[in-house]
């Protein structure tokens, strides 16, 4: 399907690896022009010469943190007037709510709550006036599906669903669209990463908590993070201009809910 965004312009936030590289890679299938970010400069750069060589694209790799207005910035120096804004950034770790300060709980609604909001309020003017864009937030399953431990990274995540519901309405008249995608376990770095620490406390091996997290999945697998990548270049594109304001789980059918 020609998803109709050829030459689009896009920002993709936290996108040297993982869901965020999935979602840059389908975009740059898609034809659009891709400016990446992320921390790691060699990660990054070596994101963006196997997506532009993979797809032919023009891939900007912008390496910054994207939480820090200074990071923001330089994404915005790269790409001053996006057509499409894939918001996507790491949680808080996993950690006991006791153990939470309020500094912690400060960066954590920062990460994953202002930082979204602030890029927005950058880019969705322009987007108005010319009568297009595409504006995609990497939340996460534990929106719906509280994750004892991840209790700061799932509040964060769902004041920022809570505060762009109204905001989506405002803007749809102008074919500019907000939704949110809601990945459950995806088979990435950072799933694959706090696996160890629960091997250990389990007694037992990394082989066998993978098995056993994925047997708690319907489809019976982990998900990729092509998968996630080609849900969220549909929601960029031309072709689904009448969808708006929705939060769309990308989770094997783990959350059991009937609407």
């Amino acid at each position: 399907m020609d998803l109709g965004i050829r030459e689009k312009k896009a920002i993709v936030c936290a996108s040297s690896r993982g869901i965020g590289k999935g979602c840059a890679l389908a975009l740059a299938e898609a034809g659009c022009e891709i400016v990446i970010n992320g921390r790691d400069k060699k990660v990054l750069e070596a994101t963006a010469e196997e997506i532009a060589g993979k797809t032919g694209a023009s891939v900007t790799p912008v390496p910054a943190d994207v939480s820090t207005p200074e990071g923001q910035a330089a994404l915005l120096k790269a790409c001053p007037e996006p057509d499409i804004l894939v918001n996507n950034n790491g949680g808080p770790p996993f950690r006991d709510f006791r153990e939470l300060d309020r500094t912690a709980m400060i960066e954590g609604v920062t990460m994953n709550m202002i930082t979204p909001i602030e890029l927005i309020q950058a880019v969705v003017d322009p987007m108005c006036a010319r009568g297009f864009g595409r504006i995609v937030n990497i939340t996460s399953l534990s929106v719906k599906m509280p994750i004892a431990g991840l209790d700061l990274s799932s509040a964060a995540r769902a004041g920022l669903t809570a505060f762009l519901a109204g905001v989506a309405r405002t803007v749809a008249h102008h074919n500019v669209t907000i939704n949110g995608l809601l990945p459950g376990m995806i088979d990435t770095d950072r799933l694959r990463s706090g696996m160890p620490r629960f091997a250990k406390l389990q007694n037992k091996t990394v082989e066998q908590v993978a098995a056993e997290r994925a047997a708690e999945i319907p489809a019976g697998r982990f998900g990729t993070a092509e998968e996630m990548g080609q849900m969220c270049a549909f929601l960029c594109s031309a072709r689904a201009g009448y969808i708006t304001g929705q939060n769309i789980l990308v989770d094997g059918g783990r959350y059991n809910s009937s609407i």
